[in-house]
């Protein structure tokens, strides 16, 4: 599976326009969208829970500190026997 990085918007009726043009053939598409940080609106309500506050991790390797206040731990549903199995379906094409 390829992977693209483009640019687009929600309208006000609420469709995806997608303003950076791509060359490739007609079919289905597979979407996941993120809304961009400038652009968000907090008028709208999450879909989904809110996410806990970053933990602090702490660390003596000064390269990491940065990345740790960045991510966000995974969701307490999260089933790595499950996402290794969805990828390796998806790589193999099984």
């Amino acid at each position: 599976m390829q992977a693209y990085k483009l640019k687009g918007k929600i309208d006000q009726s609420g469709n995806l326009l997608i303003t950076e043009p791509l060359n490739l053939p007609p079919g289905n598409v597979e979407i996941v969208v993120w809304a961009a940080t400038d652009t968000l609106d907090h008028t709208t309500t999450p879909t989904t829970e809110s996410a806990p506050e970053t933990l602090k991790r702490p660390t003596k390797i000064k390269v990491l500190q940065n990345w740790f206040e960045k991510t966000q731990p995974a969701p307490p549903d999260f089933d790595p026997e499950q996402a290794k199995w969805e990828y390796l379906k998806e790589k193999h094409n099984l």
